[in-house]
C-alpha cells in the first residue's frame, strides 16, 4: 500500500527515533512511504487560534503535496498533526468556494493545487485496521510477559465526529496492537486524558497535575511500560517525569515507547532503528525483561 508520509516536525527533530522506527517498520507491514520533503509544521493549535486562514493554507499546502504524489492516503504519526490536517481537510472538502480560493492561492506561491482528494489517517489506525493480520506475522519476536499501558491522549480521539475511527470513551486500537504483539494491555482510566503538553509553558503546575495521573495509574496497575501514538505525549510522559519527581519527591522511571517502537521491538528491529538511547527514561528494564534471565 503506497501512502504519502507526513512525519511532522517532532519526528524530524526531537523525536527522530519515531521516524527511524516507522521507516524501518513500514516495508515489513507492506507500507510504501512516499515522504513529503517540501512541507512545514501543521501549526499545532496555536496558529489555528491566532490566524485561522493562514492555518488553513498551511495545512492545505501539506495536503496538496500529498495529493501530488498520486497517493490517496496521507499517513501521519502524530495526534496533533492528524487532528489539524483532518480538520482543514474537512473544511476544504465541504466548501467548494473555500477549496477553490485556497487552491488558487497555493498555485500563486508555486505549490500544487489541491482538489480535496486525499484522506488523512494516523499510522495507529492503519495498523489496527488495514495491517492487523500482517502485524501478527511481523511481530514474530513478540512481547511475551510485558505489561503495557496504552496512552491515547486526547487529540487522536476527539472530536469524535472529525476523527471518527473509534469510540473516544472506549478505544480499542492500542490494546489490539499490544495483544497482536504478544504483550498484555493494562487498563486504567487516564489512558484517554490529555498529557498536559498544550499548557506546560503557561500553567506548568496544572499540566503536571494532568501528566501525573496516567503515569501513577499505569504504575499502580502493574505496567512495565507505556505506549503512545503521539510524539507530543511521548515528550510529556518521557521527559517531564523529571519535573514530576522534582515536584513530588517520588521516583517514577516509567519507560515510554512510541507506537512504532513497540511494534518494532516485537518485530525484532535493530537498536539503530529503535534508537532508545534518545529517551530520557531508560528502556533497559523493558529490554531486560523481554530477553529474560541470561
Amino acid at each position: 500500500m503506497r501512502v504519502a508520509y507526513y512525519k511532522g516536525c517532532l519526528a524530524s527533530l526531537s523525536a527522530k527515533e519515531l521516524d527511524t522506527s516507522t521507516q524501518a517498520l513500514a516495508p515489513m507491514l507492506g507500507l510504501e512511504l512516499e515522504e513529503l520533503d517540501a512541507v512545514t509544521c501543521c501549526g499545532a493549535g496555536d496558529i489555528h487560534e491566532a490566524e485561522p486562514d493562514y492555518y488553513l493554507h498551511l495545512n492545505a499546502r501539506i495536503l496538496a503535496y500529498a495529493q501530488a504524489t498520486g497517493a490517496d492516503t496521507l499517513m501521519t504519526i502524530c495526534n496533533v498533526c492528524t487532528l489539524n490536517l483532518r480538520q482543514a481537510n474537512h473544511m476544504l472538502q465541504n466548501d467548494a468556494a473555500l477549496l477553490a480560493r485556497v487552491s488558487e492561492n497555493l498555485e500563486k506561491v508555486g505549490a500544487p493545487p489541491y482538489s480535496g482528494g486525499v484522506e488523512v489517517r494516523h499510522f495507529l489506525w492503519m495498523v489496527a485496521d488495514d495491517f492487523y493480520d500482517q502485524l501478527k506475522l511481523v511481530a514474530h519476536k513478540g512481547l511475551k510477559g510485558l505489561k503495557v499501558a496504552p496512552f491515547y491522549g486526547c487529540q487522536i480521539l476527539r472530536p469524535s465526529k472529525l476523527m471518527g475511527f473509534e469510540d473516544p470513551d472506549r478505544p480499542w486500537s492500542l490494546e489490539a496492537i499490544i495483544d497482536a504483539c504478544g504483550g498484555e494491555a493494562i487498563d486504567y482510566p487516564a489512558k484517554i486524558k490529555c498529557c498536559g503538553f498544550p499548557i506546560i509553558q503557561a500553567r506548568e503546575e496544572t499540566a503536571l497535575g494532568e501528566l501525573i495521573q496516567p503515569i501513577e495509574q499505569a504504575m499502580e496497575a502493574g505496567a512495565d511500560a507505556m505506549v503512545t501514538p503521539c510524539p507530543l505525549c511521548h515528550l510529556s510522559l518521557d521527559a517531564w517525569q523529571q519535573k514530576l519527581e522534582a515536584s513530588t519527591g517520588k521516583a517514577f522511571r516509567m519507560p515510554i515507547l512510541h507506537l512504532s517502537q513497540l511494534i518494532g521491538v516485537a518485530a525484532g528491529l535493530e537498536k539503530s532503528e529503535l534508537r532508545f538511547r534518545r529517551h530520557v527514561v531508560s528502556m533497559e528494564p523493558v529490554l531486560a525483561k523481554l530477553e529474560g534471565p541470561s
